[in-house]
């Protein structure tokens, strides 16, 4: 199910409606089975991996805390880990090691044995929505039973909930076990403050979506698909935009996430906070898609020796980190590279940190650098694979496009709006904020945002993009 739905605005108030007139007891069992219901309305047979996830890491951190030597330990833990990895391997990257699609058909007609071609060409299977958000999030949870950070959990229906909590179970953020378990078991009561803030974040969440994101989308999207009948100019343009509308998209679903779970008194980590505004690589990714970042911190970077080892390793740590941050997000070399070139951005900044500029001058080339890299490096998220950012390339030397890009009639007050709330929200969140202004100011945002959701939406439902990661 979509956030951006009808569906889901009429899923939504019955959950939150049925979760406080029930009593606590049964909430969970509310919560898991609007949860199973979210995921299967896309596609039934992929909540089986939901399932199977959840079982494996239930058994297996059970056992962990029940063992009593070290050799049980790893090896339960290992068929947790391996079990996970096993099957975000096989849904997610086994195709890049067989031959394309399209090459595969063919030679699935000429085979000797149709039958094996055919369950050859089946590998190529969809990737089933957010598998690699609950993989994490469910192995974040193992690890911390095994380091002894947590107690596992007794009870496999709540568990469950943790796995696949509807809000952020299909682009997060990554909660911790620690974190969002007492919550989920809480009692909560009807807040009035957590229903106003929560509709704030999902309005504002869907103004990012709906108004910046898939109006960006229709311009971005024509670039990319034919990056040679356009200009050098409006090929960096293009690229630039893209970064916006991956903000606006990804920030967007992380909004509405919070804000319903908000609506059900459960506090969702921040995920995004200003990330353009950054002054360093460094400072970006502690404000870009924080739940994943600080993962990776966690449960790699610590874990390798952080910065507790020698340079070298230190060195190999920061490429390993960043480059293993890309291939999370897919199987082809250009997210692979696109994790490597953040990792020499902040190696980079880190051998000119001690450059003697005046404060100022610092902050501002700080900004404007940062700002620029990382939307250059958007070639490479944003393209579908080494051939396709080759012929952006080629494109943007040649020079030889003459068609300009094409925007929406509203897309001047949307950026204005966006610019403007940018700056406001800097190190504030929307509902915070919204939340401290005047009653005629905060309705007058409110009217403004809603008006320009239903004027300017974009006219295609663009899927969140994060939904194939």
């Amino acid at each position: 199910m979509l956030f951006n739905s009808v569906s889901y605005l009429i899923f939504l108030p019955i959950v939150v409606i049925g979760f406080y007139l029930l009593p606590k007891k049964y909430r969970w069992l509310l919560l898991l089975s609007a949860s199973y219901f979210f995921y299967a309305y896309w596609k039934i047979e992929y909540l089986a991996l939901i399932l199977i996830s959840t079982l494996v890491d239930y058994l297996a951190s059970n056992q962990i805390a029940a063992s009593k030597g070290n050799l049980a330990k790893r090896l339960w833990l290992s068929a947790s880990i391996g079990t996970n990895l096993g099957i975000l391997f096989l849904f997610k990257y086994l195709k890049l090691f067989l031959p394309p699609k399209e090459l595969m058909h063919l030679s699935i007609k000429a085979a000797e044995n149709p039958m094996i071609g055919e369950l050859q060409y089946a590998l190529y299977l969809i990737i089933p929505v957010g598998i690699s958000f609950y993989t994490f999030q469910t192995m974040s949870y193992t690890l911390d039973v095994y380091w002894g950070k947590i107690k596992a959990e007794k009870h496999l229906g709540k568990f469950a909930l943790f796995v696949c909590f509807f809000p952020q179970l299909v682009a997060g953020p990554i909660e911790r076990f620690s974190r969002l378990r007492p919550q989920l078991n809480g009692d909560q009561l009807l807040d009035s403050n957590n229903l106003k803030n929560g509709l704030r974040l999902i309005l504002f969440g869907f103004f990012l979506k709906l108004c910046l994101a898939d109006n960006l989308a229709q311009t971005v999207d024509p670039v990319y698909a034919n990056p040679e009948m356009y200009s050098r100019w409006n090929i960096i343009l293009g690229t630039f935009l893209f970064g916006f509308q991956i903000y606006g998209d990804f920030a967007g679903y992380s909004l509405i996430a919070q804000g319903s779970a908000l609506l059900l008194g459960i506090r969702l980590i921040d995920n995004f906070k200003n990330p353009y505004l950054s002054r360093s690589i460094s400072e970006f990714w502690s404000r870009w898609h924080i739940s994943l970042s600080t993962w990776f911190r966690d449960y790699l970077y610590i874990p390798l020796g952080g910065n507790r080892v020698n340079k070298l390793r230190w060195l190999i740590n920061i490429l390993l980190v960043f480059a293993i941050s890309g291939f999370w997000h897919g199987a082809e070399w250009t997210f692979i590279i696109w994790g490597s070139i953040h990792a020499l951005l902040y190696l980079a900044e880190r051998l000119f940190k001690h450059l003697a500029l005046p404060p100022v001058l610092m902050r501002g080339t700080g900004w404007f650098f940062t700002f620029f890299f990382v939307c250059i490096a958007w070639v490479f998220f944003r393209a579908n694979n080494i051939e396709a950012v080759q012929y952006i390339w080629n494109a943007f030397l040649s020079n030889s496009g003459v068609e300009s890009l094409n925007f929406n009639h509203g897309f001047l007050l949307i950026t204005i709006v966006f610019i403007f709330f940018e700056f406001a929200l800097y190190n504030n969140r929307f509902d915070r904020w919204i939340g401290h202004r005047k009653v005629w100011l905060r309705w007058l945002v409110y009217i403004l945002l809603l008006a320009m959701i239903l004027l300017f939406a974009g006219a295609v439902n663009h899927p969140f993009i994060y939904f194939q990661f």
